[in-house]
């Protein structure tokens, strides 16, 4: 059974991707600032802006583990706005350098952490380049959360050129929603401005665990990036009325269904096998 260490274990998607793992026979340390939300988990509280900490959460803390196998590195301050914009930076910057830089001095070679749909260019007061948008162009931050997501993006790819042998994948998850949360979605037909921000997309959080997991399995060195989001959007209007209204004349770079999500998932479906199972339609 391989161990895998979960920061951010106890926010909207970790506890989702604590639960998948676990499930899936996976070994879970969760580490985080808040106790874990599933009962028998092995937890530690860490400060991960301290060095310190972070390598000793990850290379063994007395009775709680040895050591382990991988990282899922989801914590951090998780949108734009919630602490000042220096506050954001600093934190969340310094917290994935050193869950890094410890599991590499501990290690550990196999890292899946959370990107964001932000780097895409959200939120999308200025045009797409094209629908539906995907990895292939430059990340666009228009926010210092979407900055520090895309200097961590680039910090992997120099980490990865020092170490030939480190992996680590970077998941853009979409907004994250629960079960709970579809039961608003019916009403946001009335105004296709509400979600055009990040063109009407979300991810279910136990989708968005299954693509840890599919990442954490991906066999292969070096970085990556990959949009998560589900396969379908929020909306009940159909994708040609909405772009009409709200990104008139985006260029189009291939078909697409009348619902089908404009958050590219086609590099995910065929590199780490990731299939949404959920939609707030059901």
């Amino acid at each position: 059974m391989a161990r895998v260490a979960v920061t951010g274990s106890s926010g909207k998607l970790g506890r989702a991707v604590v639960d998948h793992l676990l499930d899936n026979g996976w070994d879970v340390v969760a580490l985080d600032q808040a106790p874990p939300a599933r009962s028998g988990v092995v937890a530690s509280r860490v400060d991960l802006t301290d060095f310190g900490q972070t390598y000793e959460a990850l290379a063994g803390i007395d009775d709680r583990h040895d050591g382990v196998d991988a990282v899922v590195h989801l914590a951090a301050i998780p949108a734009p706005g919630l602490r000042p914009n220096a506050a954001t930076f600093e934190n969340n910057m310094t917290a994935t350098y050193n869950v890094f830089s410890a599991a590499l001095r501990a290690g550990i070679k196999n890292i899946v952490w959370a990107s964001s749909e932000t780097v895409l260019g959200l939120p999308f007061d200025e045009f797409p380049p094209y629908v539906p948008v995907d990895e292939d162009y430059p990340p666009r931050p228009n926010s210092t959360y979407s900055l520090v997501k895309t200097l961590e993006e680039e910090l992997a790819r120099q980490l990865c050129r020092w170490h030939p042998d480190l992996k680590l994948i970077g998941l853009r998850f979409s907004n994250v929603m629960y079960p709970e949360d579809y039961a608003a979605f019916p009403s946001f037909d009335a105004d296709a401005q509400l979600r055009k921000w990040n063109l009407w997309g979300y991810i279910d959080a136990r989708d968005g665990a299954q693509a840890v997991r599919k990442a954490l399995e991906y066999d292969v060195t070096g970085t990556d990036v990959f949009i998560v989001a589900n396969a379908d959007t929020v909306m009940s209007r159909p994708n040609e009325e909405l772009l009409a209204e709200v990104f008139p004349g985006v260029p189009v770079k291939r078909p697409f269904g009348p619902n089908e999500t404009l958050l590219s998932i086609d590099k995910a479906r065929k590199l780490l096998g990731y299939e949404p199972q959920y939609t707030w339609r059901s």
